[in-house]
């Protein structure tokens, strides 16, 4: 079985290779810079660019032309195929997929999931697929048993600035600027696909405060690791992580570090501490 996923997954092209897990890229259009791979040295120059240019970056979703050559190399193969993608509330990724699929001439053995998730959530969806494949089970049992983990992944995160959600157009510029006087620190997370407002705190600490009482709400599936994200720069989220470690007597082998990519970091800016884990309950 052919495992496809795209680029807001945040999945390194090393990590995608070691899993037999092809990658579609996103277009994130920075003037007349494009990235289109998933690697650190590109996320560090998205990051280090969004904080010193003026002008900001678009993104535009797989041409479904991408999905449909991986589709024929499924086909030639007799494989199916299983596609994860980002979710549909934020990116119309999930029609290219379909699309493609329809002018394939291999439709019917296309398993296309919205994975209703974004970055670290999507990730996760995606190695649970790997696992599941290496057991045996087939394209239409994999996506059963992800939907059933789909629905209890949180997934969190503080932002340092308002600047970001501003330039990117999801907030007015003139609540942008009140918050950042004040200190504001917006939470964001994604629920039923889409980017929403969490709460708001002031500081750094008030905004992380929310990411653990959140934490507190939900019990914890300790099948799966807790996983604290960045943006860019490891002192936010590794003082982040170390203090939440040690208030809930979390293991280094029980947790995980895993970067955001430019795709929805664009909104977040360089400076995102957040928070993913699966709940033993669906979470909303």
């Amino acid at each position: 079985m052919m495992i496809i996923t795209d680029t807001a997954s945040d999945i390194f092209e090393d990590e995608a290779a070691l899993m037999d897990v092809a990658l579609v890229p996103l277009d994130i259009v920075f003037g007349d810079d494009h990235f289109v791979r998933n690697t650190p040295e590109e996320f560090e120059r998205f990051y280090t660019m969004l904080k010193e240019r003026e002008d900001f970056p678009t993104t535009s979703q797989p041409a479904p032309d991408l999905y449909r050559a991986l589709y024929e190399q499924a086909k030639q193969r007799s494989e199916e195929v299983l596609v994860i993608t980002l979710s549909g509330g934020l990116s119309g990724t999930v029609e290219s997929a379909r699309i493609a699929a329809e002018l394939s001439g291999w439709a019917e053995h296309v398993h296309i999931m919205d994975s209703r998730h974004a970055i670290t959530s999507q990730r996760l969806l995606v190695e649970e697929a790997v696992r599941l494949r290496s057991e045996g089970l087939d394209a239409e049992e994999v996506i059963e048993r992800l939907g059933v983990v789909r629905d209890r992944i949180r997934i969190c995160g503080v932002l340092d600035s308002l600047e970001y959600l501003r330039r990117g157009g999801r907030i007015p510029a003139a609540l942008a600027v009140v918050g950042d006087i004040l200190s504001i620190k917006p939470v964001v997370a994604v629920r039923n696909g889409d980017l929403v407002s969490y709460g708001k705190a002031r500081g750094q600490k008030g905004g992380q405060k929310l990411l653990r009482k959140e934490f507190e709400r939900l019990e914890r599936d300790v099948r799966w690791k807790v996983c604290f994200l960045y943006s860019q720069g490891r002192k936010l989220v590794d003082e982040f992580a170390e203090d939440f470690k040690a208030r809930y007597g979390i293991s280094e082998d029980d947790c995980r570090m895993v970067q955001i990519g430019p795709v929805i970091g664009t909104h977040l800016g360089p400076d995102c501490v957040g928070l993913a884990f699966v709940a033993t309950g669906n979470v909303d």
